[in-house]
């Protein structure tokens, strides 16, 4: 499957069933691994993906996709990190701590990090300690939310009993 048709054909089919499925299709991409080609979707909503929703999603999807050259269809969330991509990506952001990393040094700088303020004019802004920073969007090859990780709860995965974990 040529990246074209990737582009032309197979997304539109994979973005059609989303939203008739209430989801948001973020990617679509074929990747050459040495097991074969993986198909990979990456779908989600606003309140989070569930594991469900891939297989439900996959099971829609995959009759659409089945004359399409690839070895394995794999449909998840794309994370809580997922890179902003998109200008709806960018809004939903807005506020939040971001990491962007650029293609060449800025400043002597190839990572910064900040309050996404903005997108304008093909730039983004960020505040950061040092004032706000207007950086073209070409210019960055990655951006990224920050992820605190103190308030996300810890699972526990033994399936051991615990006071701990909250389990009696």
């Amino acid at each position: 499957m040529a990246k074209a048709e990737l582009t032309a054909v197979v997304e539109p089919k994979c973005r059609k069933i989303a939203e008739q499925m209430g989801f948001e299709l973020v990617d679509v991409s074929l990747d050459k691994e040495p097991t074969g080609r993986y198909l990979r979707i990456y779908i989600d909503r606003e309140e989070g993906i569930t594991l469900d929703d891939c297989e439900k999603y996959h099971k829609a999807v995959r009759p659409l996709l089945e004359s399409y050259d690839y070895d394995f269809m794999e449909v998840s969330s794309p994370g809580i990190d997922r890179p902003l991509k998109t200008d709806r990506d960018f809004e939903r952001a807005l506020g939040e701590e971001v990491e962007i990393h650029l293609f060449r040094a800025l400043d002597g700088v190839k990572t910064l990090t900040g309050t996404l303020a903005g997108l304008e004019d093909g730039e983004i802004l960020l505040d950061t300690p040092e004032g706000e920073k207007r950086i073209p969007r070409k210019a960055a090859s990655l951006v990224k939310p920050i992820v605190d990780m103190e308030g996300i709860e810890e699972v526990d995965l033994s399936g051991e009993e615990s006071e701990e974990n909250g389990l009696t």
